[in-house]
């Protein structure tokens, strides 16, 4: 089977390490990842302790497809308290560092307590090290990565490690691996770095085997010969998640300018076309296609900064190629703050993963920034004398680098947007549900991503649902509720068998439960992995009533409920959560005031 039956223990304050076999009483009620994440987090740490604290747990969790033939097999989450939100924290990559760790025989690896000094963690099969990381503590993701490559000379060791972002506990710090890809959202890179944990590497020979791998071959094959031919994967491929630029401009549900505009008029500038063409100087951004472990969509992008550009012109130390824009990332560096400058996007995003920093909250803070900067209540002074007005390439390059060095105003920036908010005394203006800052999409415009951000249960997040298709056919609330949580359900259930979202474009829940009733003991069809999907759901929700969260947490800020979208789909809607909420939680089952009733948790077997 593709459990491992394997979960390795880490006690940073003893400096020891354990293993002991996998619950299988809870793989089999929440499957792997995501879930199983979630059920050890809530079993074994009190929901109410200080996410920055050394009673928060940090988990790294695969899932059972994870490191198998199935498309898309190398997804990882890390599972905590979150620093951004005080809310549960799952945040998912994928690359190749999940495989790898799922190779070397561990389904989970369970990280307790604070080391007294700066260490990483080595994982090759059952040889486990607590090393010193004195010389890398300080220091960048990508010195840190190559540093550690030269010490253990082995080409094929995979790492994730935290930046100086997350060694001074910026609350939306992520924990980047191979590089580029990113367990991104909510702040786990700020627990690793409470934790004085600066990296993880791990290199396996175990491998993987299924239940039935003659079965687990046969469906694989034919799955996967559905999912290539899919127009869903061929425009990922060809276009990456770019493409939404464009979509989401004529939609007029692109958050321009901290959300005040639907709309950008400089998109053409840095969407999926302006990668692919040169400049003035003969450059062209986009290099190639990347693809994470067992990936066959190859969504992700390889890019380069023109040499002349004014961000790089004097650092041929960024002249190479490395992770380029996805949508979020040119969202956030974009519209959210008005540039189009597509160099300066790319050196951005290449902060965001030298440095270890979530590109969403860094670019939705910096525009709340850049709108407390235009109203006077920010000024120069404050900034270290960078002009933060909307639309300054400048700006954008300057703090991308400040952030992540944790330098100046960079530490303020650091908080993200509900903090620094708050700290000038204008909280409306961060764009943020649960404290954690909005993807790509104007609520207003999409009533169903707009109740999906209210109820994510690690803050506002665009792949804790999926209603695109209701939203685009009917900007009204009719049906959103019922289809957000139905959504919920099966996004849940996907992120814990270990394979990616994007699958979903072709793939449906009877997809993933032949290849899991073939990858596992007993019978897995629709209906269990539709429970398993509500189970972790509600699981997620109580550790959030736990850790303090109410009804009043489930909700938007002002301008998603009061101000009309000035353009688009939806012109002169508003996001109607008073009438979406009380139609969620009766579509969940739930009391009025947003609690999973004894009887909802009892037909899902959960013990609250």
């Amino acid at each position: 089977m593709s459990w491992q039956n394997k979960v390795l223990r880490v006690d940073l304050a003893a400096g020891a390490t354990s293993v002991e076999p996998l619950n299988m009483d809870w793989a089999n009620d929440y499957l792997g990842n995501r879930g199983l994440g979630t059920k050890y987090l809530y079993e074994e740490m009190d929901p109410g302790a200080d996410a920055l604290g050394p009673d928060n747990v940090l988990i790294f969790a695969t899932g059972p497809l994870g490191g198998t033939m199935a498309s898309t097999s190398g997804r990882f989450s890390v599972v905590t308290k979150g620093p951004l939100t005080n809310a549960i924290a799952c945040s998912n990559s994928g690359g190749k560092f999940g495989a790898e760790l799922k190779f070397a025989g561990y389904d989970m690896l369970i990280v307790k307590g604070r080391s007294a000094k700066p260490v990483y963690l080595s994982i090759f099969d059952d040889k486990v090290e607590i090393l010193p990381a004195d010389e890398i503590w300080g220091q960048s993701v990508w010195y840190a990565d190559e540093w550690i490559r030269k010490q253990h000379q082995d080409p094929q060791i995979k790492i994730a490690a935290i930046g100086v972002s997350g060694e001074n506990k910026v609350r939306f710090a992520c924990v980047v691996n191979d590089l580029h890809r990113a367990a991104g959202r909510s702040g786990v890179g700020a627990v690793m770095g409470s934790k004085n944990l600066k990296a993880i590497c791990a290199r396996g020979t175990v491998g993987v085997t299924g239940d039935d791998p003659g079965k687990f071959m046969h469906v694989v094959q034919e799955v996967n010969k559905a999912l290539h031919g899919s127009s869903n994967r061929r425009g990922l491929m060809r276009y990456g998640t770019l493409a939404m630029m464009d979509s989401m401009q004529e939609f007029g549900g692109l958050p321009t300018h901290n959300f005040q505009a639907v709309a950008f008029a400089g998109a053409e500038k840095i969407n999926h076309n302006a990668v692919a063409v040169k400049n003035r100087n003969g450059h062209t951004s986009l290099i190639r296609n990347a693809a994470c472990f067992g990936c066959t969509i190859a969504c992700g992008r390889i890019a380069k900064i023109d040499p002349k550009h004014f961000s790089v012109k004097d650092r041929p130390e960024y002249w190479v190629a490395s992770g380029g824009l996805e949508y979020e990332t040119a969202f956030a560096f974009g519209p959210a703050i008005g540039v189009s400058d597509l160099d300066a996007l790319t050196f951005a995003g290449f902060m965001m993963n030298e440095h270890g920093m979530d590109p969403i909250s860094f670019g939705v803070t910096l525009a709340a920034a850049m709108e407390l900067y235009e109203l006077g209540i920010i000024t120069k002074q404050q900034t270290d004398g960078v002009d933060l007005s909307f639309g300054s390439a400048e700006a954008l390059v300057v703090m991308s680098e400040k952030t992540g060095k944790h330098e100046g105003f960079g530490k303020q920036l650091g908080l993200g947007s509900k903090r620094l908010c708050e700290q000038y005394g204008r909280p409306e203006l961060a764009m943020v549900a649960k404290g954690q800052e909005f993807a790509g999409y104007d609520g207003r415009a999409m009533q169903g991503m707009g109740l999906g951000y209210a109820t994510s249960n690690r803050g506002a997040c665009h792949l804790r649902h999926d209603t695109f298709t209701e939203d685009y056919q009917d900007p009204g609330t009719k049906g959103k509720a019922q289809a957000c949580a139905t959504s919920q359900d099966f996004v849940a259930m996907v992120d814990s068998s270990g394979l990616c979202l994007f699958t979903t474009g072709t793939w449906g829940y009877e997809d993933f439960a032949r290849m899991i009733d073939a990858d596992l003991p007993g019978q897995w069809d629709v209906e269990r992995l539709r429970q398993t999907g509500e189970r972790i759901w509600n699981l997620e929700k109580l550790f959030n009533l736990k850790a303090g969260l109410t009804i009043k947490d489930d909700t938007l800020p002002p301008r998603m409920l009061k101000d009309p979208a000035p353009a688009g789909f939806n012109k002169g809607g508003v996001t109607e959560l008073e009438v979406m909420i009380p139609q969620y939680y009766a579509a969940r089952g739930w009391s009025k005031q947003g609690v999973p009733t004894k009887e909802k948790l009892d037909a899902l077997n959960i013990r609250a």
